[in-house]
């Protein structure tokens, strides 16, 4: 992932500086914003591959950011990690549910925070799948799936979807009619071992079906068990 372009959007300038620098070390070029609304800006000029995102910050804070940039096609999907002193599930599944890919609670080590960056990275250009898939472009009636393009469309219609929405989809879309319970849901698009509540995976679904409109019905949950996508 070297050469990756990074927006560091954090108003303390001791966790600036440690971030960036070993960031840097890592390989990775990044850029600094200590506000919300200069994050915005420096977006709009040019794209990062990933942000990592304070909740905190002067102005408009990072769920204000998420939501923004969630909201515009060109911002839409860049990655975001979002860093917060709160640690709760509630703040937690609130981040989700602004459109973070991932969270890393302050105080963290550089190593985990490096970890979680690479496995987001991964996930936006799909090599964390643990089954290749024997067709590019995966049809589930109405729904087309291009895996390459990273391209969701129902009845040709596009549809916009986190890195981490489209994972779970695709996850699913593969074996209609198989139940993945949420760990295992967890452990196919964020990794094994990743420390992720059901709550939060609840709050990844609800947010896929929206997203899908009438096909969204079509995931179904397994009370007890976890999720699936119904077999026509």
């Amino acid at each position: 992932m070297e050469n990756d372009y990074i927006l560091i959007v954090e108003d303390d300038e001791d966790i600036q500086q440690l971030v960036s620098y070993n960031l840097v070390k890592a390989g990775y070029s990044v850029e600094l914003a200590e506000s919300g609304e200069t994050a915005i800006a420096s977006v709009k000029k040019h794209i990062p591959d990933l942000i990592l995102l304070d909740i905190m910050l002067p102005g408009i804070d990072g769920l204000e950011v998420s939501r923004v940039l969630r909201a515009e096609e060109w911002s839409a999907d860049i990655p975001i990690v979002m860093m917060t002193a709160k640690g709760e599930e509630q703040d937690i599944v609130k981040g989700l549910e602004f459109g973070a890919d991932d969270y890393v609670t302050k105080p963290f080590s550089i190593s985990v925070l490096n970890a979680r960056i690479k496995a987001v990275l991964r996930r936006k250009v799909g090599l964390q799948v643990h089954e290749k898939p024997s067709s590019d472009v995966i049809r589930r009636s109405e729904l087309a799936i291009n895996q390459s393009k990273h391209v969701v469309t129902v009845d040709g219609v596009p549809v916009r979807l986190t890195p981490t929405e489209f994972n779970i989809l695709s996850l699913l879309a593969r074996k209609p009619g198989w139940v993945y319970s949420r760990q295992q849901i967890i452990n196919s698009v964020r990794g094994d071992g990743y420390l992720l509540t059901s709550r939060a995976m609840d709050v990844q679904i609800f947010g896929l079906r929206k997203k899908l409109g009438d096909f969204g019905k079509k995931i179904e949950t397994v009370r007890g068990v976890g999720y699936r996508l119904k077999d026509d």
